[in-house]
């Protein structure tokens, strides 16, 4: 996919009505901190689209972007921030609850993790619950360039083990500062639009 136009086209806060957009919806999630607004900005080739932040736990809303006016990419809130209320944890957890729960449009979901890290127990269990309900994720192991290239087979292992993949389940090694994993990335949202007719949207594997 050749990104031609990306514009931010809705803010949903907690308390907004969930747009109906009428085109393919790709989600992306990841706990706060993971690199989910580098990501973008580097998938999309812009500079600041999606606003960084050094302090995790900013992104309080669901962005929907528009690319190519034939699909969203849909930014959901960072999880599992301890430094946040507990009640605002749930108020966040609800909505992408609810967003993943209800979307007529939604195609495909990338869950992010940091390919440092053996994956979190918010991690695991965001893993199993889209997978309860009818999706497999695309794993997006991001700051792939903190790490050498001797312990990549590693960690991409350790990534696989701690959230029970499958062989087959697709597991993407990405880093926004030198732009490895992007073209693979673009592929996959590619290969989302072009299940718009006659797709449900769930994925069964």
């Amino acid at each position: 996919m050749k990104i031609k136009s990306a514009v931010l086209k809705t803010v949903v806060g907690i308390t907004s009505k969930l747009p109906d957009t009428g085109q393919p919806e790709a989600a992306f999630a990841g706990r706060s901190n993971v690199g989910k607004s580098s990501l973008i900005n580097c998938l999309l080739n812009r500079k600041n689209l999606a606003r960084t932040s050094s302090e995790p736990g900013k992104t309080q809303t669901i962005n929907f972007y528009h690319i190519n006016e034939e699909i969203y990419l849909v930014d959901l809130p960072g999880y599992g921030y301890a430094r946040t209320t507990r009640e605002t944890r749930a108020k966040w957890a609800k909505m992408i609850e609810n967003y993943l729960k209800t979307s007529k449009n939604l195609k495909g979901i990338f869950l992010l993790v940091d390919i440092r890290h053996e994956p979190t127990a918010n991690d695991t269990a965001m893993y199993s619950w889209i997978k309860e309900n009818g999706f497999t994720p695309l794993v997006v192991a991001t700051k792939q360039d903190k790490i050498k290239r001797s312990q990549l087979a590693k960690q991409l292992a350790l990534i696989r083990r701690t959230l029970g993949m499958g062989s087959g389940d697709v597991l993407i090694p990405f880093s926004a500062q030198t732009r490895d994993g992007r073209e693979e990335l673009l592929a996959a949202l590619e290969e989302l639009t072009s299940e718009k007719e006659g797709d449900d949207g769930n994925a069964d594997g």
